[in-house]
């Protein structure tokens, strides 16, 4: 039966349409079955056995006694059948690493080969097995391949030296490797260079120590094999360059010269690595007509990201958003292309929602208030809810305009939509502390939805606005005697309101009906309430009020700080250092990686180790079968697979492992 894994493997390998055959049922003994296959003299059926058992490793069934017989099939001259006995070799060495040792002078001699591709396969696989015992016998075959005259088999070996530093620093430093590295990036072959790079920055990761410092001489050789190496390598490359602090202005500005060209490349993480580059530059260049032209230059690249898929699309707006927090010159002028379109997954509508806000002013905010208005209209209530706070963050944020905002949110209202008036209430409370005394003409219009509110925080808005206003509402005290009827139901923020807009109430129309209810309310909140928020602030109310009613208005009515849009703005520090994570997980989560990313390296497998835990594990085997009928071994095919065969790294090879890794 195939399986959509077998399908995979079938292109990987480049099988014929049958492929699935060798995912089929079990059958009673298989394994003696594949194991006569794989000593077949007949070359067609050991290649057929070496697949039935890739197919078999990869959905999971344990075919480790095998070990031996496919081993053997390492001699051969046919690269297919290379490439999978060493695809079994990655996944099983960690388990059987003395059987490992057998396939050692193969693995030699392989790195001898007079094809380059099976010279770089051999050396790629050594790196992939995290046995200590292979990594004595790597050196001497990864130190020749670094220095081959095939630049295929130099840049592959560029990368082994990372993976051997992870399973071992002190040899990667005894041998030298670090030097050759650095010298490789003076190689003739730019692919060669950019896999250097990467290497080096790989291991600078990993290190406190500094293993990887572009100086004037290497920055020039960088920069020359920029334009000639493939995508991924100027990605590499532009990465470093970002990291490199120019002398001064003129050497920013040599540097910005030859990366604005990879602004127009049509692969996204180079325009993003090349922006990254550049607004780093900016910095240390005081040249401001120069700065203002690159601005508009970043513009258009920035627009195009988002004619991408709705996934690129929306990892381009969270890195954007990072930009126009430093540079909002940079889009200033391109708001429209921000515009949600009907069919944007609500992820897209929300950041985009988000970065029109940043990018409104004066001159666009009719433009923008029109879009916030259609899309409150919406059915998705919580993007409507969005819409609408993003008219009072910008009525926060552009004082000029915050009556036309106001007049937009007194049209919504005006809906009679449950949802919208709520979220117009809370919006209208912010405003209200953002310009005291200025817009107190639509209280009266707030007043007539009071009997709408359902929700918590639109209630305690409201309160809020009573409480603060009581001094011009004429019937304050009526409206409050609404919610104090179910005071003891309330949520909690609605009960603190309640308790502060009560006290003010008294304190503004000290009259007989105010004080019945600031005795109820008091009464309620430290007998009857278990909350200790409440019952504290009711008991410091009760005591100032009790003892020194004037010092009880200096604190309750108070004048309160005036708000600002700022909560949604990143640290300067934070913003600084994800700048430099642009095009990263980093930019996307918009924390540091640190955040986010273990940095322990991976516990390299020894056969000691592995001698001490075996009875362990066979026992644990035999307890787990007992319940579960018979057991399977299931072992990490890892993700290495893709790199062997010279396709994508990260292409899915098999179903996700369930033991963890030592």
């Amino acid at each position: 039966m195939s399986t959509p894994v077998g399908k995979r493997l079938a292109r990987k390998f480049g099988g014929i349409s049958d492929t699935g055959r060798y995912f089929s049922t079990t059958k009673k003994g298989e394994i003696h079955e594949l194991k006569e296959e794989l000593n077949s003299l007949d070359k067609g059926k050991k290649k057929d056995a070496v697949k039935k058992v890739i197919a078999a490793m990869t959905v999971g069934k344990d075919v480790s006694s095998l070990f031996p017989d496919v081993v053997n099939c390492m001699q051969t001259e046919n690269l297919e059948l290379k490439k999978l006995v060493y695809l079994y070799l990655i996944n099983y060495a960690k388990s059987q690493p003395d059987l490992a040792i057998m396939a050692v002078n193969t693995f030699v001699k392989d790195s001898q080969d007079p094809n380059p591709l099976i010279r770089a396969l051999a050396v790629r696989t050594m790196g992939c097995i995290r046995v200590d015992k292979i990594t004595e016998y790597l050196c001497d075959p990864l130190q020749k391949c670094l220095k081959d005259e095939d630049p295929y088999v130099r840049k592959t070996a560029a990368i082994c030296v990372a993976k051997l530093y992870d399973i071992s620093p002190e040899i990667v430093e005894d041998r030298g490797f670090l030097d050759v590295l650095r010298d490789l990036i003076a190689d003739a072959n730019p692919m060669v260079v950019a896999n250097a790079v990467a290497s080096l920055s790989e291991i600078q990761e990993t290190t406190s120590k500094d293993i990887f410092q572009i100086s004037a001489h290497t920055l020039y050789k960088l920069l020359a094999a920029l334009n000639e190496c493939s995508e991924w390598g100027q990605v590499f490359i532009l990465d470093a360059l970002a990291k490199y602090d120019a002398k001064d202005a003129r050497d920013a500005e040599s540097i910005v010269e030859r990366v604005a060209p990879r602004l127009q490349h049509a692969n996204c993480a180079v325009v993003l690595s090349g922006v990254k580059v550049i607004l780093k530059q900016m910095d240390v260049m005081n040249n401001p007509e120069m700065n203002k032209t690159l601005c508009k230059k970043m513009g258009p690249p920035l627009v195009t990201l988002l004619s991408a898929e709705p996934e690129i699309q929306y990892v381009a707006l969270r890195n954007i958003n990072l930009i126009i927090q430093k540079r909002p010159t940079i889009l200033a002028n391109d708001i429209k292309v921000f515009f949600c379109k009907y069919n944007d997954p609500i992820y897209v509508k929300m950041e985009k929602l988000e970065i029109m806000i940043r990018l409104a002013s004066e001159r666009n905010i009719d433009q923008v208030l029109l879009e916030f208005k259609e899309y409150a209209t919406e059915v998705d209530v919580e993007f409507v809810r969005k819409a609408v706070r993003a008219i009072g963050r910008c009525a926060i944020a552009l004082a000029r305009s915050a009556e036309a905002c106001i007049n937009v949110l007194l049209e919504l209202i005006q809906t009679k939509v449950n949802y919208v008036v709520q979220e117009a209430i809370c919006v209208i409370k912010d405003i209200f502390r953002r310009y005291p005394n200025q817009y107190e003409s639509i209280i009266a219009t707030l007043c007539e939805n009071l009997d709408t509110l359902d929700e918590p925080e639109a209630k305690a808005a409201m309160i809020w606005i009573i409480g603060e206003y009581a001094e011009r509402i004429d019937n304050a005290d009526e409206l409050l005697e609404t919610f104090l009827e179910t005071f003891l139901e309330e949520a909690t923020m609605v009960q603190l309101q309640l308790l502060t807009a009560t006290v003010k109430l008294f304190l503004k129309c000290p009259t007989e009906g105010p004080q019945l209810k600031i005795q109820t309310v008091l009464n309620q909140a430290t007998q009857e309430v278990d909350n200790p928020d409440l019952r504290d602030r009711a008991y410091v109310y009760w005591r100032l009020l009790s003892t020194d009613p004037e010092a009880a208005k200096d604190v309750v009515l108070a004048d309160k700080p005036t708000i600002s849009d700022d909560s949604h703005l990143l640290d300067p520090a934070l913003l600084e250092e994800l700048l430099g994570y642009i095009g990263t997980l980093a930019s996307v989560y918009h924390k540091p990686p640190e955040a986010f990313v273990s940095r322990t390296r991976m516990a390299v497998t020894k056969a000691d180790d592995l001698q001490e835990t075996a009875e362990e594990a066979d026992a644990g085997e035999a307890e787990s079968s007992a319940d579960a009928g018979p057991s399977q071994s299931v072992h990490q095919v890892t993700n290495l697979m893709g790199d062997l065969m010279g396709d994508d790294p990260f292409a899915a090879a098999a179903p996700p492992c369930n033991i963890p890794i030592p």
